[in-house]
C-alpha cells in the first residue's frame, strides 16, 4: 500500500471548508466554507485567497460554461459570476429548506450538475439527489425509490461514464451506481465499500466523506474524523492512504499545471477545544503532491445571466 503525507498550503481556519474545485483555465482552486456561507478562490502561485460572501450555505461548486460557476446554497441552483461578484438564481430548493440543504455534487461529461442533499437531523434516509441541467431540476433518485440517505457526499463519475459513485456519510457506506453519461439515467445501486463505524476497530478510521477518481480510474475518497484520504481501486480495495495533520478533511481534488496535487479541504466544525488546540492547521487547505494525475472537470452547460450580490 503506498502512503503520504499532506501538508498545509492554506491556514484558512475555515468552519466547514469543503468542494475544492481546480480551475485549469485559472490555474486556482475554488472551495467554499459552508457553514462560514464563503466562496473562496485560492492561487497556490500568489498565495493569495480572495473571498466572496453569499446569502446562504454553499453546499457544493462546479465550473460552468462561458465562464463562473454554478452553485448549489441551501436555497437554490445560482450561477456565479467571480470577477463581477454576480449572481443569479436558476431555481428554487426542491425541498424543505428548514431542515435540509444541498451538500456535495460536481458536473457529469454531459455537462449536468448534480447536488446532494444533507437531512439535518440525521435521523433518517431522507436525503436525495437531484439534477440541474439546462437550468431545470429534476429529481435523481432519494427515498422515493428506497435510496435516500442521511447525508450525501463522495459524488464521483467512473472514466468511461458507465457508473458514479455517491457515499452516506453517517452510516460509513460508499455505493455504486450504474449511469448513462448521454442520457443521465441512473441504474442500479451496489454497495462498493463499507468502513468500520467507532468501536469496530480498535483504532477508528473515520467515515467517508468527499471524494474524487483520478486518471487511473481510482477513487479517492477523505475519511471524517479519520485524519486521512483512502485510494481505493475500481474493486473497492484499500492501495493507498494519505496522512493528514487534522482529523476532520472533507474532500480531495486533484490540481496543478499537471493534475498531480492532491488539494485537500478541511473543517472546525464539530471539534472540541482540546482537539483544535492540538490540531490549530484544522480548516486548512492541504496539498500533496502525486506519481497519479487526475481530469480536468466537466462544465456546467447553461445560458449565462446575472445580477450583483449585496
Amino acid at each position: 500500500m503506498r502512503e503520504w503525507q499532506a501538508e498545509l498550503v492554506l491556514d484558512a481556519r475555515a468552519e466547514l471548508a469543503e468542494c475544492p474545485l481546480w480551475s485549469v483555465a485559472e490555474q486556482c482552486l475554488y472551495w467554499i466554507d459552508i457553514a462560514g456561507r464563503r466562496l473562496h478562490r485560492y492561487d497556490p502561485a500568489t498565495g493569495l485567497d480572495r473571498v466572496w460572501w453569499v446569502p446562504c450555505e454553499p453546499g457544493c461548486i462546479a465550473l460552468a460554461d462561458g465562464g463562473g460557476l454554478v452553485a448549489a446554497l441551501r436555497d437554490g441552483f445560482y450561477r456565479f459570476y467571480p470577477e463581477q461578484s454576480r449572481l443569479h438564481k436558476l431555481a428554487d430548493a426542491p425541498y424543505d429548506t428548514l431542515d435540509t440543504r444541498f451538500n456535495d455534487g460536481r458536473c457529469d461529461a454531459s455537462g449536468r450538475f448534480w447536488a446532494g442533499a444533507m437531512y439535518q437531523p440525521r435521523t433518517s434516509e431522507q436525503a436525495a439527489m437531484y439534477c440541474l441541467e439546462g437550468g431545470s431540476v429534476c429529481l435523481g433518485w432519494g427515498p422515493q425509490e428506497g435510496l435516500g440517505v442521511k447525508v450525501s457526499n463522495g459524488l464521483a463519475f467512473t472514466l468511461d461514464g458507465g457508473a458514479l459513485f455517491q457515499s452516506d456519510t453517517p452510516n460509513h457506506v460508499i455505493y455504486r451506481f450504474g449511469f448513462d453519461a448521454a442520457s443521465g439515467h441512473v441504474g442500479e445501486r451496489s454497495v462498493f465499500a463499507r468502513l468500520p463505524a467507532k468501536g469496530e476497530e480498535a483504532v477508528y478510521g473515520g467515515r467517508p466523506d468527499g471524494a474524487a477518481i483520478d486518471a487511473e480510474g481510482c477513487y479517492w475518497s477523505a475519511q471524517y474524523e479519520g485524519g486521512r484520504v483512502l485510494r481505493f481501486s475500481p474493486g473497492g480495495e484499500i492501495i493507498g492512504v494519505v496522512h493528514l495533520p487534522v482529523l476532520r478533511p472533507t474532500m480531495v481534488a486533484f490540481g496543478g499545471a499537471d493534475l498531480r496535487t492532491l488539494y485537500i479541504t478541511s473543517a472546525r466544525e464539530g471539534a472540541p477545544d482540546d482537539e483544535l488546540a492540538r490540531q490549530p492547521q484544522a480548516g486548512g487547505i492541504f496539498a500533496v503532491r502525486l506519481d497519479v494525475a487526475g481530469r480536468p472537470e466537466p462544465l456546467y452547460r447553461d445560458a449565462p445571466t446575472h445580477k450583483e450580490l449585496s
